[in-house]
């Protein structure tokens, strides 16, 4: 894919990066966003596809941008669709980083060297070009304040957002309630950006990452592994279940 267009993965980044501080928002659920992202972004690009809550390679093409290709190639190798929530919740750690690189390599953000308690090293990423960002939010308010239904990138992106809890960060206070429920409705508007979202908010949810099974129904033995000898048990919704997550340092 060319260049003249930003990835999903690099505005979801630009909307949570603070202007004033250089840190981003929600760091601990934003590196689950970006894998999530550049699910979207890989099926904008017809090489993958919804299958159920699964991910299926449909064209396994190089798109052109190294670090989705790299998220495509291991999709490949696992040679069967994959669970959207297992995909996400894999280890993620360092995506942050490597997207912020990314944007510092392409001018669109430079790196503010600093201390912390002035003793530990820090680094703040502040934007080039705010003018950037503010055209990504303005396609959020718009989506929010019309209630034209957006396109799929823009409503894939306010899944996203809503998901990793950009919300509050975007639209804070009690004025900002009502668009805060808007973003979070925008989720219905892009099927894939919706089954990604809702699998990033399972993770944080900390939802179990397989089905559970139902009990064998009566009169069938019960085969080894707890599924019924003439045919499998079907899977029950699971519960979300609350967990924890490990924190990631914010830059």
């Amino acid at each position: 894919m060319g260049r003249s267009r930003r990835t999903l993965p690099e505005e979801l980044l630009l909307l949570a990066l603070d202007p004033t501080t250089g840190t981003t928002a929600q760091p601990q659920s934003l590196d689950l966003g970006l894998a999530g992202a550049q699910l979207v972004e890989l099926a904008l690009a017809g090489r993958i596809a919804p299958d159920g809550d699964r991910i299926a390679v449909v064209v396994p093409r190089p798109t052109g941008d190294p670090t989705l290709d790299c998220a495509l190639e291991l999709l490949r190798r696992r040679g069967a669709p994959v669970r959207a929530v297992n995909w996400i919740g894999g280890p993620r750690l360092g995506l942050r980083q490597t997207y912020l690189s990314h944007l510092e390599r392409c001018g669109m953000v430079h790196a503010v060297a600093g201390q912390m308690c002035g003793v530990l090293p820090t680094t703040r990423y502040q934007a080039t070009d705010n003018a950037i960002s503010r055209e990504i939010r303005a396609r959020l308010d718009s989506a929010i304040r019309t209630g034209v239904p957006p396109d799929p990138r823009t409503a894939a992106l306010a899944a996203l957002a809503h998901a990793v809890g950009l919300g509050k960060h975007l639209y804070p206070g009690n004025e900002g309630r009502s668009s805060r429920s808007r973003l979070r409705d925008l989720i219905r508007h892009d099927p894939m950006g919706g089954l990604v979202a809702h699998a990033v908010m399972d993770v944080q949810n900390g939802v179990a990452a397989q089905p559970r099974r139902s009990p064998a129904p009566a009169g069938r033995q019960a085969a080894p592994g707890g599924r019924a000898a003439a045919e499998p048990a079907r899977g029950v919704p699971v519960q979300p279940r609350r967990g924890s997550m490990a924190r990631v340092v914010a830059h």
